[in-house]
């Protein structure tokens, strides 16, 4: 068998990709040659991807899954940096040089939003991105050099400063050529570009150039942090230059050396551990390497990562040392967050790699089951794994379970040099070998750094097997919860294999303790090993470690069951068999809080248990399963707090018979009217009143006049408050499952053939009903935000629902300043009351002193209201004047246009969610305040002329609606709710848009406004066949239009061909010849056959029009003539 090269114990480390991220860009559509990523960065959480689209993927590192999805419209992802100060904020600079700051709101489960669009960069190529890192500020650098600082505004800051304080851009420096690389830390602001370093103090604004030499080309720089052990010494910096080199430079600017690492590049490139193919290592030395080092990155505590086109290589640059370098094509960009590199190719292509030790890195492959290439790269970095440090994570059974699983026949080479290794490991030093001596023959052990010795025992005692088979089971399944959790397997692995004078357990094979008669004191996350001293016996240990086992690793699911069961045979005994002195102590002095706490037990463990089953990702992604698993914790909400299921448990004993009725009646009136027969309403009747007199303080069963039974509490009151004491985390855990309730609409908790899908099998009314109960009886668990948003998209036919919620607020708010107010004070007053009591944080409350402001001085009060935005939303104005909405109308039209005009565009839109909105909104303003259909539409559906010209209430409002992005279909909806309408600005300007140009032709000569045939929009014909198009239009419209619509001209008052600016034959024939010439536009008139038609006016016109051409073509002349004399004259 031939030699393989082996890799020489120098190198220590290598580059894994043992995650796949192929998958993740499939599922992204990001591997398809009409969109690809363009941009890529990383932090502790997210991982960022710009898209040639405009996109934004955020994916969330943690399970690899997409969070967020974020969209511009002003052009492709050219560069995106994530907030490390603050991981809610992502800056994104675009293609078309305008960088955007979007705030993520996942602390408070909000949408993304914008929060600062900067233009300084407009029209440039963006080509840096910096984050502060102690304060909201972001660094842009750009092709031309222009480096700025724009502060971020945020919402946390508070509302007052987030509304009316902007900070302006910064201009920080100019420097002489494109930015490179901007890189900060501790105030200080780093510029690589073209030709040199700077650096800048941007706290008192002082800048240094680095070095006295330039350079020409693409060199990165990067600050340098000192480790935690280096007591007050700086950070350094480290620049780039030609020819393989490094300055070092301190943190004044100061350059301090020059490192080389041109000859140690010689070295053969070292394989990049990969699923894609076998590792593969020549061993043959390569030419020194002269580099340019594009951008330099800071990696983990001592190394700086930089790339060619050729690979990846990885620094020490204080020690001046090569750690590798790894033959690596096509890289685009790097991103990295302490050990792991995000690789972005040309192609588009995203390549995850984190660097670790040769080790670490095969016990990762061998966890994950990839058996054959951790056994080669096992035989290739031999001499590494031979090391003492290395046999710490692979000791010698390890590796022997490794060649286990290897198939002897097919991989007979691989075998064979696994046996060699092995081979290796056998032979200590002599010290270690006298020690030995003194150990059974069953067992082998390895030396820990710190010089403990670690046993591993081969006689397989039954106490030792008891203690590994508990503990193999416990950390096997902490393996299967960690097998993604990269950095807290390694604070895992180094707890365990670093701990001073501990005992290591390990969970693949059976240990047995040093019979040592000092104790020795643990540190083990498992509770197992917790020992006291190891003293003891291995047995006790085995029984005391099992016990606590028992009573500690009870998961929350059989917890519940088994009390569950346990009350349910045993209702009246309570028993603890096991009790310490100090447990009844406690229980003595929490006696007082016993039954509180006894009365919540259920409700707490079916609520963690809920939370605990709606974070698997297969129920999240099943609205059905969500019900179901909301309706088994319903039961115990009702239990404990719902009016009804109180009342049942203390008649418990007498109620039977009236549960079953309830029963029967409730199932009844989930059926249709139309369903039931007349003996079905009579008994249904009967069971009502029997119902009422016993239990009148619950639901009483009315009917309306069309039939329809409706269920209603009798008692107008909500419940408001926390009926008793419940703890803060308790009660936070509570309104969410509440809350999601309703959203899911989970209003009962029984058992019927209406829990799974209670939206399709329930009546709207009967649905409201359930609503409305359940408004009542849970109005103090609910989050009232939440429920407002899913009543407004959820419930719009149901409009008790919204009475009822409206009715909750003002029960809620009853005793407020404002409510008193409301009796005696004047508008004015009370408006100025709210403004003072503000700011509303909690925007509920004052929807209800909206409602009460709007049901006593009716439309008046809204208009005031715009100065609670955006507290009070237009949905919700829409909502309280849903049976007038004229009222919102008016309303939504003075929010508008009280912002400036170019930001009107934005605040529409961020109202419109969901989309139907915009259609909707458009019907009102369209009906409202317009003329009458007869005066802008004919007979024939065509516009009447000059109806154009009529005035709207809301036009504004309407032409804002319909230039907001819209898909195509949309857009067609739109036009043709203008057409029906009448109004033809807006159905004009939709025309053009998608393209219907033939179709705005023909309108703008039947509306008779040569006005409209203008450059400004787009209207003005484009091509020949357009102008002849628009020709033949006036010349079959003129005749007839003058000579049948004498009527029209009289009911349109500003129409009729008295006008100047009519369509005529001769008026299109004049603005062809103005905007081809009139040289080419009499051919096209002769071809058309109306050249005979044109009078001497149109001739004369002409004729000016030749002239001055000729005018303008001299004057041009002349000044080429006069600029070319000047340059021969500056040559002389």
């Amino acid at each position: 068998m031939a030699s393989v090269p082996v890799i020489p114990d120098s190198y220590n480390h290598v580059l894994a990709e043992l995650e796949c991220l192929d998958p993740l860009l499939s599922a992204l559509r990001l591997d398809s040659s009409h969109l690809k990523c363009t941009c890529i960065d990383v932090s502790k959480r997210w991982l960022a991807l710009g898209s040639s689209g405009g996109g934004l993927n955020l994916i969330q590192k943690d399970g690899w899954k997409q969070r967020l999805f974020l969209t511009h419209k002003e052009g492709a992802v050219s560069r995106v940096a994530c907030c490390l100060y603050d991981e809610d904020y992502v800056a994104v600079a675009t293609s078309q040089g305008l960088v955007v700051v979007w705030e993520l709101n996942q602390e408070r489960r909000g949408k993304p939003e914008r929060i600062y669009i900067s233009s300084e960069h407009k029209g440039r190529k963006v080509t840096a991105l910096c984050w502060d890192t102690a304060a909201l500020r972001v660094f842009v650098g750009d092709h031309v050099g222009k480096v700025s600082a724009n502060k971020i505004n945020t919402s946390k800051q508070g509302k007052a400063t987030a509304t009316f304080v902007m900070f302006p851009v910064q201009i920080i420096t100019t420097v002489d050529s494109r930015v490179v690389q901007l890189d900060y830390l501790d105030g200080r602001l780093l510029i690589s570009s073209l030709t040199r370093t700077y650096l800048c103090d941007t706290e008192r604004e002082k800048f240094w150039k680095i070095g006295n030499k330039e350079r020409d080309g693409e060199f990165g720089a990067c600050f340098f942090p000192v480790g935690k052990n280096s007591g007050n010494q700086q950070p350094l910096i480290y620049c780039a230059r030609p020819g393989s080199r490094m300055w070092e430079v301190n943190f004044d600017g100061e350059v301090q050396s020059t490192h080389h690492f041109k000859q140690l590049l010689s070295s053969p490139p070292l394989p990049v551990v990969t699923l894609r193919q076998d590792p593969h290592y020549t061993g043959s030395s390569c030419s020194p390497q002269s580099l340019s080092f594009p951008k330099l990155l800071y990696l983990t505590e001592h190394c700086v990562v930089t790339w060619t086109e050729r690979g990846i290589y990885i620094f020490l640059p204080q020690s001046v040392q090569v750690l590798l370098w790894s033959e690596v094509k096509d890289i685009q960009d790097i991103a990295v967050h302490k050990s792991e590199l995000f690789c972005l190719h040309r192609n588009g292509k995203v390549v995850h790699l984190s660097l670790l030790l040769v080790d670490r890195c095969v016990e990762r492959l061998m966890r994950r089951g990839f058996w054959t290439l951790a056994a080669r790269v096992s035989c290739l970095f031999q001499n590494s794994i031979v090391s003492c440090r290395a046999r710490k994570n692979l000791p010698l059974d390890k590796l022997e379970h490794l060649k286990s699983q290897l198939d002897a026949s097919t991989q007979q080479d691989i075998t064979v040099q696994l046996e060699e290794l092995i081979s290796k490991l056998e032979p200590l030093d002599s010290a270690c070998s006298s020690r030995r001596s003194s150990i059974s023959s069953h067992e082998s052990f390895s030396v820990l750094d710190s010089g403990i010795y670690r046993i591993i025992s081969r006689r397989g005692s039954q106490s030792d097997e008891d203690l590994c088979s508990v503990h193999s089971q416990t950390f096997s399944e902490d393996e299967r919860l960690k097998e993604f959790s990269v950095h807290h397997e390694d604070e895992q692995l180094e707890l365990e294999n670093i701990s001073h004078a501990s005992v290591v357990v390990e969970a693949d094979r059976n240990e047995t303790f040093l019979p040592f008669s000092i104790p020795l004191s643990f540190r083990s996350p498992s509770p197992l090993v917790s020992l006291q001293a190891v003293k003891e016996s291995v047995s006790s240990f085995v029984r005391k470690t099992t016990e606590k086992i028992g009573t500690l690793h009870i998961s929350p699911d059989s917890r519940g069951k088994h009390e569950a069961k346990e009350d349910e045979q045993l209702p009246e005994l309570t028993l603890n068999p096991v009790a310490s002195p100090q447990e009844e102590n406690e229980s003595e002095s929490q006696n007082s809080q016993l039954p509180e706490e006894d009365h919540l037990r259920d409700l707490k463990a079916a609520t963690a248990e809920t939370i605990a089953k709606l974070q698997d990702t297969l129920v999240l992604l099943e609205p059905q399963c969500m019900r179901r698993v909301l309706q088994k914790w319903l039961v115990y909400l009702e239990e404990k707090f719902s009016k009804e299921h109180s009342a049942l448990s203390v008649k418990k004993s007498g109620a039977v018979c009236a549960e079953e009725q309830r029963a029967v009646l409730e199932e009844n009136l989930q059926v249709a009217p139309a369903d039931r027969n007349p003996v079905d309403k009579a008994q249904s009747g009967v069971l009502e009143d029997s119902i009422k007199k016993e239990n009148t303080d619950e639901t009483c069963v009315s009917r309306s006049a069309n039939g329809t039974d409706v269920t209603e509490p009798l008692g107008c009151d909500f419940r408001v408050s926390v009926p008793c004491t419940i703890e803060p985390d308790v009660l936070k855990d509570l309104v969410e499952l509440t809350t999601l309730c309703f959203e899911l609409r989970v209003f009962s908790c029984g058992s019927g053939e209406a829990e799974e899908s209670s939206e399709r099998s329930l009546p709207s009314a009967a649905s409201g009903t359930l609503a409305c109960r359940f408004l009542r009886s849970y109005f103090f668990l609910l989050d009232l935000k939440r429920v407002k948003q899913s009543i407004i998209t959820t419930c719009a036919t149901c409009p008790n629902v919204w009475e009822t919620y409206i009715a909750g607020l003002k029960e809620l708010t009853c005793h407020s300043p404002v409510a008193l107010a409301m009796e005696s004070e004047d508008m004015l007053k009370i408006l100025k009351l709210l403004h003072d009591l503000g700011p509303w944080d909690d925007s509920s409350l004052l929807l209800a002193h909206a409602q009460r402001l709007y049901e006593k001085f009716g439309e008046t009060a809204l208009r005031p209201l715009i100065k609670f935005h955006p507290s009070v939303l237009p949905s919700d104005i829409k909502q309280l004047c849903r049976n007038d909405p004229a009222h919102f109308l008016a309303y939504l039209d003075s929010l508008v246009k009280s912002k400036p005009e170019d930001k009107r565009p934005f605040l529409l839109r961020s109202f419109l969610q969901p989309e139907s909105v915009q259609l909707d909104w458009l019907c009102l303003a369209v009906s409202h305040d317009a003329p009458q259909r007869a005066n802008t539409i004919d007979e024939d559906g065509n516009p009447r002329p000059r109806s154009h010209l009529f005035t709207w209430g809301y036009s504004q409002l309407i032409l804002l609606l319909i230039k907001l992005p819209a898909d195509f279909v949309t857009k067609e909806k739109m036009a043709d709710i203008c057409k029906s309408h009448g109004f033809w600005p807006g159905y004009l300007f939709l025309c053009l848009e998608l393209d219907r140009r033939a179709e705005a032709f023909t309108n703008i000569v039947h509306l008779d406004d040569l006005s409209l045939l203008n450059g400004e929009d787009g209207s003005i014909p484009e091509t020949i066949e357009e102008w002849k198009f628009v020709l033949h239009l006036a010349r079959n419209h003129s005749p007839a239009f003058h000579h049948h619509s004498p009527q029209n001209r009289n009911a349109v008052s500003n129409g009729g061909s008295n006008f100047p600016d009519c369509i005529t034959v001769e008026s299109v024939a004049l603005l062809l010849a103005k905007a081809i010439g009139p040289n080419r536009a009499l051919p096209l008139l002769q071809e058309c056959g109306l050249a005979l038609e044109l009078s001497e006016r149109f001739t004369g016109v002409c004729e000016i029009l030749r002239i001055a051409e000729r005018r303008q073509r001299a004057l041009i002349q002349s000044m080429l003539e006069r600029c070319d004399r000047f340059l021969w004259s500056q040559q002389v």
